[in-house]
């Protein structure tokens, strides 16, 4: 269903995420994909799960519903050592969920990309220990159909196999659309692109090449478009250099193309359970033999125990007495844990420098560090063509002169880089339609280029861009500074190569230099110029420390009172903001960011035009400095909070609109 976090690694929760589901209380994210999204919980008796939840809008279809319910049941049916197995679910539920036990560790893809492939022990009891979820999974009347890296993972005492997301039943009472295509390209057997059926034997076929990409590091049918890699997969091509003989032997068989001359799970299971046997024996005392499958993976399974990560879950604090309270002023429901820095990893970004237009100025400048260049600087600039083949910024120029990968380095960092921006590509929001095209490398200028298509709104664009450019970023890095140190490329150039349009660069930065791959959008340089404020300008870490519950009864009077006048005065605004709706708490929303004494006032209503926001921006803000004014008057220096922050939610993206510092009442905005 998903990409887990990094090493399982619980990641805040966002604006709009859901306090409890069922039984659980969330207390973060563990990842997010196209079904849906995996949150981190906790049960009544401290038990920690994951629960994933179906996207609101396929929840709706009664279709994907049916196959829901069907995942929910076919899941029960399947146990054994080295799956995750159900806990709970409710299919009927208004948007449906179904929980698993947490299982700390990477999955297989995250460990290859940081640690290489698994060797030695490690690898015998990978494919042992997989097939035997395979087989257990068959032998319960399921085809998984979706074996793949990220839907493995490694813990400390040996694979399990999980996401039974596309799973369904071998007698063909499933519900599925009649001609979808269900798996990830690459990972899918020749007979399901001939004929879209999958059977046992179609989950065997993936699972040689899911232990192909262990002990290789290299995905074995490539990489490229997916027509391509279809080709290759139906051709027989796999790439099973550098594997061990004994393993490589029942790896060529399972990859047959004819699905009748492939072994089944179980008999892999037992031939592979040969090999680690002869494995154990090496490493344990005569007579001390593991008694199970199990016992023998855990012998020779190498891999460090996961530092499982603290799950912050704070206090309820009393949620009858402040429910009310909370609820017209300080956050949204989902956005529950402890620490603010936290939450702005996870906040939507900072869309300013695309969308304002008292930001164009800074955006249409070139950038020398971390950011983006506009359209035109790419387009404009007489000279670099002159430039292209030596120095100065990247243009489209440049681009065309880059060659495709040579090289096992370049084929590697290719290869990573797709596949990282493909899983970006599955998590991009409704609306937004991204395609990574290729990746091409200009030596002489150590630059490595990714050329896309993206459709979407302005809004959503800048976002997405900005989720491109740093999967792209962490990409290049790890290939270059972990994997292949001797490549001389040390920066990203993204260009947006649409159909029907020139080609435009669109992002550049040095991947080497920016340690944490950080962008304008990230640390606030390309915000607009929303009101000065002494050199302070409000950013994504202010409003996710705003987003978190205050405890100060103060605060929540003055947040209140500021609250009830501008939710008052955007719905005396209805005219000017072109809708007959009328907005609350729900919409409009007030918090506290004490480390730079700010309050913040936020909007997800997202319906307004640019003109319609500032106007909104322009009263929001009056009402917030004036508020702060007033109780700075009455308490004096008791009263900490001196700035205030305007802030626009729109879907995937966020817009600091206007800010400034209230010192007295004809300071504030009229």
């Amino acid at each position: 269903m998903s990409e887990i976090g990094p090493a399982g690694r619980v990641l805040p929760a966002r604006p709009g995420d859901p306090s409890h589901i069922g039984p659980y209380r969330i207390v973060g994210r563990l990842g997010a994909g196209g079904m849906g999204t995996v949150h981190a919980g906790v049960a009544p008796d401290g038990l920690r799960v994951a629960v994933k939840v179906v996207h609101a809008e396929q929840a709706q279809d009664p279709e994907f519903r049916a196959r829901f319910r069907r995942e929910v049941e076919l899941s029960s049916r399947v146990t054994g050592p080295h799956l995750v197995p159900l806990l709970a679910a409710d299919p009927d539920a208004p948007t449906p969920w179904l929980s698993t036990a947490y299982v700390p560790g990477p999955t297989l893809n995250q460990h290859v990309s940081a640690q290489g492939p698994l060797t030695e022990g490690s690898l015998y009891a990978f494919a042992a220990a997989t097939a035997q979820a395979l087989a257990a999974i068959h032998a319960a009347g399921v085809v998984h159909r979706d074996v793949k890296p990220q839907n493995v993972l490694l813990t400390s005492t040996g694979p399990r196999v999980l996401d039974f997301g596309i799973a369904h039943a071998v007698d063909g009472t499933s519900v599925t659309r009649t001609g979808m295509m269900t798996g990830t390209p690459g990972w899918i057997s020749p007979e399901q692109y001939r004929q879209g059926t999958a059977g046992p034997a179609s989950d065997v076929f993936t699972w040689a090449a899911l232990v192909a990409y262990a002990a290789t590091g290299r995905l074995p049918f490539g990489a490229g478009a997916p027509d391509v890699v279809a080709f290759r997969v139906m051709s027989g091509e796999a790439d099973l250099d550098g594997m061990p003989a004994a393993l490589r032997a029942i790896v060529e068989r399972a990859l047959s193309q004819a699905p009748g001359d492939r072994p089944t799970a179980a008999q892999a299971a037992q031939e592979c359970g040969v090999l680690l046997a002869a494995q154990v024996t090496q490493v344990v005392s005569t007579g001390a033999m593991p008694a199970t499958g199990a016992d023998m993976v855990a012998a020779v399974w190498d891999m460090p125990t996961a530092d499982g990560p603290v799950w912050h879950v704070p206090p309820e604090r009393g949620r009858s007495r402040k429910k009310q309270i909370i609820g017209a002023v300080v956050l949204a429901a989902g956005l529950v844990g402890g620490v603010a820095g936290g939450v702005a990893a996870l906040l939507p970004k900072d869309t300013g420098t695309k969308t304002h237009a008292s930001s164009t100025d800074s955006a249409s400048s070139a950038t020398t560090g971390s950011g983006r260049p506009s359209a035109s600087t790419a387009k404009s600039d007489a000279s670099a063509k002159q430039q292209a083949g030596s120095g100065g910024s990247a243009t489209a120029a440049s681009w065309s002169q880059a060659r495709a990968a040579q090289g096992t380095g370049e084929h590697d960092m290719a290869r990573s880089i797709l596949h990282d921006e493909g899983v970006v590509a599955q998590e991009m929001s409704d609306g937004v339609d991204f395609s990574p095209e290729s990746v091409r490398f200009h030596e002489t200028r150590r630059e490595v280029y990714l050329s896309y298509r993206l459709t979407s709104d302005e809004a959503a664009k800048m976002y997405a861009e900005t989720q491109i450019a740093k999967s792209m970023c962490l990409s290049a890095r790890d290939a270059v500074l972990r994997l292949h140190p001797d490549l001389p490329y040390s920066k990203f150039v993204m260009v947006n190569d649409e159909s029907g349009r020139d080609p435009e660069v669109t992002w550049q930065d040095d991947f080497i230099s920016n340690a944490q791959c950080r962008s304008a959008a990230d640390d606030g340089s390309g915000q607009g110029t929303g009101g000065a404020s002494q050199g302070w300008k409000p950013d994504k870490d202010g409003l996710a420390q705003a987003m978190v519950p205050s405890t100060d009864r103060t605060e929540f009077r003055v947040a209140d009172g500021a609250a009830t006048k501008i939710i008052a005065g955007t719905n005396g605004m209805r005219d000017t903001l072109g809708t007959d709706r009328v907005v609350g708490n729900d919409e409009i929303k007030v918090g506290y960011d004490p480390g730079n004494s700010a309050m913040y006032v936020w909007s997800d209503y997202g319906q307004w035009n640019q003109s319609q926001t500032e106007s909104w921006a322009d009263m929001a803000a009056g009402k917030a400095c004036r508020a702060l004014v007033n109780e700075r008057e009455s308490a004096g220096s008791a009263w900490p909070y001196t700035r205030y922050a305007v802030a626009e939610i729109i879907g995937n993206g966020y817009r600091m609109v206007r800010w400034g510092t209230a010192k007295t009442s004809a300071d504030c905005p009229a």
